[in-house]
């Protein structure tokens, strides 16, 4: 399942008084989100076109057709920005862009279905996948690395996962919460 428009970027607000829009952005290189000039909204209508752009800290400063006034620009905060799936190149044999396995079946090692890709995150120390699981419940988290990961298969619609052991420990009523038991 690939997705139709990926998200780029985000408006986080006015930069002066003369209508320029700050942008944080998700590309690797915070400009390149200038080379797509023509930014959507989710459902793939116009949100913003780009006319130039500088690097500021924390994402880029850009001036926007039709943005003309602080107040326009301070309007737009918050407004996510996408831009088409169709507008990447298309990625060498074994390569995928992370927003294609959204959507994939998690398949575990014995081939049993253990859920589905709901999203891919990264909160700092890499990226990691989100799985809706099978048998319902809560959606849990699986490090995207090689010996969690070892095999994607994106035509097929799958990835291979190496679903950690889980320990849940509950404290038995009247035990110290913080004290964990000894093997």
């Amino acid at each position: 399942m690939t997705a139709q428009f990926l998200l780029v970027g985000r408006v986080s607000g006015a930069h002066g008084v003369r209508g320029d829009v700050r942008l944080s952005t998700f590309t690797a290189d915070p400009l390149a989100i200038v080379d797509y000039r023509d930014l959507l909204r989710a459902d793939g209508s116009l949100a913003l076109t780009v006319l130039s752009a500088r690097v500021a800290k924390g994402g880029v400063i850009a001036r926007c057709k039709g943005v003309e006034t602080k107040e326009q620009a301070d309007a737009l905060k918050g407004l996510s920005l996408h831009i088409a799936r169709s507008a990447l190149p298309v990625p060498d044999e074994d390569e995928f862009y992370l927003a294609d396995l959204i959507g994939l079946v998690a398949i575990g090692p014995e081939g049993q279905k253990i859920g589905r890709v709901k999203s891919v995150q990264d909160f700092g120390a890499g990226d990691i996948l989100e799985i809706d699981p099978a048998e319902g419940g809560p959606t849990w988290y699986l490090p995207f690395t090689r010996e969690a990961v070892p095999d994607v298969r994106i035509s097929a619609g799958q990835i291979i996962i190496v679903r950690p052991d889980e320990v849940e420990w509950v404290p038995e009523a009247g035990a110290d919460p913080d004290e964990q038991p000894q093997d």
